[in-house]
């Protein structure tokens, strides 16, 4: 019993790891941030990324150990965000998929036309 309460906890902490690098703005601030520190409005403007979403991402990634914030006190004041040694070793994954994206964007777009095309399966179908 100890083993089946082991693994649904890990599944359970590898689902939030997941959840948290898996989503889509997290996995583009990975990518945006890879050649070094980014100020935060580069970052909205690279990214078409509200405000308030990308605050609330770069916070979770902060939390989570693979970015870093810096802060300089001038006038006026700036903010730099960057990954952690942790956030480059997520940059090899997000690279691949990013890759695999962008070589498969005709496929997925000619699959999505072909299903919608066929229009709405009937119930039981």
């Amino acid at each position: 019993m100890k083993d089946v309460v082991h693994t649904i906890s890990t599944c359970q902490r590898i689902n939030d790891v997941l959840s948290r690098v898996g989503d889509r703005w997290s996995m583009l601030v990975v990518y945006a941030l890879r050649d070094g520190p980014v100020r935060f409005n580069a970052l909205k403007r690279e990214l078409g990324i509200s405000q308030r979403m990308l605050s609330l991402t770069l916070r979770n990634l902060e939390r989570d150990g693979l970015v870093t914030r810096h802060y300089f006190p001038e006038i006026p004041p700036r903010v730099e965000y960057e990954l952690t040694p942790l956030g480059h070793s997520l940059r090899g994954p997000v690279r691949a998929l990013t890759d695999w994206a962008l070589a498969h964007l005709d496929h997925i777009d000619a699959a999505r036309e072909s299903f919608d095309a066929q229009g709405e399966p009937t119930a039981g179908a």
